[in-house]
């Protein structure tokens, strides 16, 4: 099995819907087992600034994840499809097992 991670800034947009809402009706299309996304607390990226998007006054871009688990086809069958549709973020891949 796979695992799928997918991070995305929480405010960008694929059309007129938030990002995260599209790849998670896309993995919904795929068939995929199951998605869950998470919103960031606190994070830093490139330029080692933290990211309070919950402080006052804060305009930070708030990181978000999705992450997902099926079989090694269906993921990388599914990622394949994502990569044509959106250019932005990042996506991580590992091996896991069912216990």
């Amino acid at each position: 099995m796979l695992q799928a991670q997918i991070y995305i800034d929480k405010d960008e947009v694929y059309g007129a819907q938030p990002l995260y809402e599209f790849i998670m009706r896309f993995l919904i299309r795929h068939k995929i087992a199951g998605a869950t996304a998470f919103r960031g607390q606190i994070g830093f990226g490139v330029h080692h600034q933290l990211k309070r998007p919950d402080s006052w006054f804060s305009f930070d871009e708030p990181p978000m994840l999705i992450t997902f688990i099926d079989e090694d086809e269906k993921v990388r069958h599914a990622l394949k499809a994502l990569r044509r549709e959106i250019s932005s973020g990042f996506i991580v891949v590992n091996q896991v097992e069912r216990i």
